[in-house]
């Protein structure tokens, strides 16, 4: 993998650097919930030599995933999807955040290239916690990594009680 990652196009480079920077977001986002079920993830990681279609690595947790690709066309895709939520203004705030993460890395203000279109829309996961327990049923790819709990600063609730 590694000699693969030296001959990255710049393109693609800038592609796997904003997936993995959304990566350590998302799990940042969900570090902070109270509830350990939401805390659980299933990850992943592919060694390949990446000639052919394939995913690279893939994240599934019961409210957000997160998956990058090795496309046809020979760029790296990101795809990612978000339980859809009703009335749970906790979880909402969660993959709201997640959402704005997202294209907030892979704009081109912030990463010099317009990897822009690396995010891809051609289908979206919006039953997170259904393709969880599936994936979890049938594991074959995925390894169980759990999120390890980092309270959220008494600030930041301070200032979420407000809002």
């Amino acid at each position: 993998m590694k000699q693969q990652q030296i001959h990255l196009s710049p393109y693609n480079k800038k592609v796997r650097e904003a997936y993995f920077q959304i990566l350590k977001e998302a799990k940042a986002i969900l570090a902070t919930s109270e509830h350990e079920e939401l805390r659980y993830s299933l990850v992943r990681e592919e060694k390949g030599d990446y000639s052919t279609p394939s995913v690279i690595h893939e994240f599934l947790n019961p409210i957000i995933y997160l998956r990058l690709e090795f496309a046809s066309n020979e760029l790296y895709v990101i795809h990612y999807g978000f339980e859809q939520i009703n009335g749970d203004k906790e979880l909402s705030n969660r993959t709201a955040s997640f959402t704005r993460t997202v294209y907030r890395l892979t704009s081109k203000e912030l990463t010099g290239i317009n990897i822009e279109a690396c995010v891809s829309n051609s289908w979206c996961i919006t039953n997170c916690s259904g393709l969880y327990e599936y994936i979890e049923e049938r594991n074959k790819y995925h390894q169980f990594k759990p999120i390890k709990y980092k309270p959220a600063s008494l600030r930041r609730k301070r200032m979420q009680a407000v809002a």
